[in-house]
């Protein structure tokens, strides 16, 4: 049997759930990993206040408007529901305590050139792992340390749960517009407040309101079988709009890809509108989930996991 992650604090929060009937001595059946789940202002504050480097001003709003809110409570939500359908069912989940701000657990990071990038956001090019408004080599080795223990806490649930027959579910939340963004750099705030503007937006579409994130480009379908076509199908019907890879793909610079990469069909990746889930869209702002929202599309993610997880 391989092993179990533990929670570790300002890391990384370790959760089980099981059915009434699930044995506890068995490896999950689906495993829900948050990478972006620091998503309070709490969390924030906690690592800044550790930190002694020089930071932008008013980087919290960078982290407002950036940070996976409603990511954590559908997994979680996804996981209830499970557990309640199917009895025998385990379910194993991982959160990230590290805010995306300072350190992205959704990338992996080189610890000699951490922090060493432009932050350009050219072409396809996803945000960088360390920021490169990160300089002091303190606070670097800090973040550096604690990304580390994170992605092991998640290799290790990857490989608890999907080497051993199980499925994993990893949910992203992304803001409603995609921004003109050159780079995450030192000029981030004042980049966010010129593309946020109401005439800055007049021109750019809505996102989708769900992007499942199953294949690199036009390549095959990473996800388990038939749940992209599934997923469409269910989403569709129900009056969502949803897409697959239309603003993100599975990006090979993300572990998301990573781990579909080693446990192939067994990872679900996606993104869902951050508006469609909070009780109010205010990017600068913390924001907190209506569970009202969260509950239509945990049904119907539920519903499809519940028919393919082995307990």
């Amino acid at each position: 049997m391989s092993a179990v992650p533990e929670s570790i604090p300002d890391v990384v929060d370790v959760e089980w759930l099981r059915g009434a009937r699930a044995n506890p001595e068995s490896p999950p059946d689906l495993l829900v990993e948050v990478p972006h789940g620091a998503d309070r202002r709490a969390h924030y504050d906690r690592l800044r206040a550790e930190l002694r480097g020089d930071l932008p001003d008013d980087l919290h709003c960078f982290f407002h408007i950036n940070t996976d809110v409603g990511a954590w409570q559908l997994g979680h939500r996804v996981a209830e529901q499970l557990v309640e359908a199917r009895s025998t069912t385990g379910v194993l989940l991982l959160r990230s305590l590290i805010p995306r701000t300072f350190i992205d657990c959704n990338r992996p990071v080189d610890p000699a050139t951490a922090g060493s990038g432009s932050g350009e956001l050219a072409g396809d090019t996803l945000t960088p792992g360390v920021p490169p408004y990160v300089r002091d080599p303190d606070d670097l080795a800090l973040l550096v340390e604690r990304h580390a223990r994170y992605v092991e806490s998640a290799r290790l649930a990857f490989e608890h749960t999907c080497g051993n027959g199980g499925l994993a579910f990893v949910p992203h939340t992304y803001g409603p517009h995609s921004l003109d963004i050159a780079a995450v750099d030192d000029r981030i705030v004042d980049r966010l407040r010129e593309a946020t503007r109401p005439e800055a937006l007049r021109d750019r579409p809505l996102r989708a309101e769900i992007d499942l994130l199953t294949r690199v480009g036009n390549g095959p379908d990473m996800a388990p079988h038939g749940f992209e076509a599934e997923l469409l199908a269910k989403f569709g019907a129900a009056g969502f709009d949803i897409r697959a890879n239309d603003t993100y793909d599975l990006h090979p610079g993300s572990l998301a890809h990573d781990w579909s990469h080693a446990y192939p069909q067994r990872v679900l990746c996606l993104e869902v509108r951050r508006d469609l889930l909070v009780q109010e869209w205010r990017p600068f702002e913390e924001m907190h989930v209506d569970p009202t929202k969260v509950e239509p599309v945990a049904n119907l993610l539920a519903a499809v996991l519940a028919v393919r997880v082995s307990g």
